[in-house]
């Protein structure tokens, strides 16, 4: 008797942390819930959250006891926003030669530093193209397993460049030797390349199919990868389920890039009709960088930039206000992408803006950082809209941002995962 008493007791022990453990129910109510993909406000919204999912949204929803209820009665509640082209690891203060001097560890430390200022932006989900030595994979990582708060990642580890190419280190003289780490070169080089990213955390797969403008020695319209090599590339990360970025600013490298199948065109400078024609034939998305030319063109030389970059700068962040404005009235299928880093983080929904001066309408552009950065990035039963069965990602605004696009630079809540990571509303 007094064996069962105790295994009793035991069982009932180890019971006990398992029944703390147990998710409590999360009730919001919102003022007005924006329903992203029919442009509706809906007012005076209850959505139900349990085990970091929602699981539904109507009129109203009676707490249980120990149901944790969040009022925000006087705002605007939209899905979590996306960003699909940042580097959190990366820093303004460390273009050009200043990255030399910037170890692997150093810019991972970096990283968990803008992983917080970009989620307590309202941004709960990123596309990480392109950082050092799986650095992201790293930083990836350390946010799924509760160690540092954060986004949801996908990352790319290093991006795929041509040797001497925007993603090369061009600017060690040649007695180093040195060879960026995604430096690949013809078909069979870039296979294995591609193999090996994904061996060791990608996602996805960055490649650069032109040149840049923070980069040494070359022409932003130049194409670098050939088209055999993009299709190869192309061909193992679908087989092996990655999807493909391409940094493409050159017409000729959009063109090439889309028909070889990937999946977005990243910053797109100097698109031209025929580029234009091909990416709507294949579905590939255009994920322009737009308002980083407003601040780096304004902070650049006070940042000591080599003053090769600013010119790069100043000519294709030019051709970009009006070539990807032709491309939006165009319709080309349209991503959010911000290239934070090139700016500070936390500014990313400043691009919301350029986005409406250039011709999108205000629900377009929160389209872009909604549902289509959902289908981008495979993720459209996960993320983009508030509907059960997606994760809880939540943010709050004052105002309607339909009206005021700019109201999304002031997020005032932040939830991840049914959990508050910003609340400026109180309780």
């Amino acid at each position: 008797m007094r064996m069962f008493i105790r295994s009793v007791f035991v069982a009932c022990i180890c019971v006990l942390p398992l029944l703390a453990q147990q998710p409590k129910r999360v009730i919001v109510r919102a003022g007005k819930v924006l329903d992203v993909k029919s442009g509706r406000t809906l007012s005076n919204q209850a959505i139900v959250i349990e085990a970091g999912k929602i699981v539904s949204i109507g009129g109203d929803a009676k707490p249980n006891t120990g149901d944790q209820v969040i009022e925000l009665p006087n705002a605007t509640v939209l899905p979590g926003l996306i960003d699909a082209h940042t580097h959190l690891t990366g820093d303004p203060r460390q273009i050009g030669y200043q990255a030399l001097g910037i170890s692997v560890p150093r810019a991972t430390l970096t990283g968990a530093h803008n992983a917080r200022v970009t989620l307590e932006a309202g941004f709960t989900t990123v596309r990480n193209v392109g950082a050092e030595a799986f650095s992201d994979v790293a930083l990836r990582d350390a946010i799924n397993d509760g160690d540092i708060p954060g986004p949801r990642m996908l990352v790319s580890g290093p991006a795929l460049g041509i040797t001497g190419g925007h993603c090369d280190e061009n600017l060690l003289p040649y007695e180093f030797h040195y060879s960026g780490e995604g430096v690949a070169d013809g078909v069979e080089g870039v296979q294995r390349k591609t193999r090996e990213v994904i061996k060791y955390g990608a996602d996805l797969i960055k490649i650069c199919a032109t040149g840049g403008v923070l980069s040494h020695g070359d022409n932003p319209q130049a194409s670098q990868y050939t088209l055999e090599e993009m299709k190869a590339i192309v061909a193992d990360a679908h087989r092996l389920g990655r999807k493909v970025a391409a940094h493409a600013h050159g017409a000729q490298g959009i063109l090439w890039a889309s028909q070889a199948g990937v999946d977005s065109i990243e910053h797109g400078s100097y698109i031209d009709d025929a580029a234009i024609a091909e990416m709507k034939k294949n579905g590939t998305y255009l994920v322009p960088t737009l308002y980083l030319a407003d601040w780096f063109l304004a902070n650049a030389e006070q940042l000591h930039v080599p003053a090769e970059y600013i010119a790069k700068g100043r000519a294709a962040m030019s051709a970009a206000r009006k070539n990807v404005g032709h491309a939006f009235s165009s319709g080309v299928k349209v991503g959010f992408g911000t290239d934070a880093a090139v700016y500070p983080h936390g500014l990313n929904a400043h691009e919301f803006a350029v986005m409406v001066k250039l011709g999108l309408t205000p629900l377009q552009a929160i389209q872009a950082a909604a549902v289509n950065d959902a289908d981008l990035l495979g993720w459209s039963d996960k993320i983009g809209t508030i509907e059960p069965g997606k994760w809880a990602d939540l943010i709050a605004v004052d105002g309607d941002p339909l009206q005021d696009v700019t109201m999304l630079e002031r997020v005032k809540f932040v939830m991840k995962g049914g959990d508050v990571v910003k609340n400026e509303y109180g309780k």
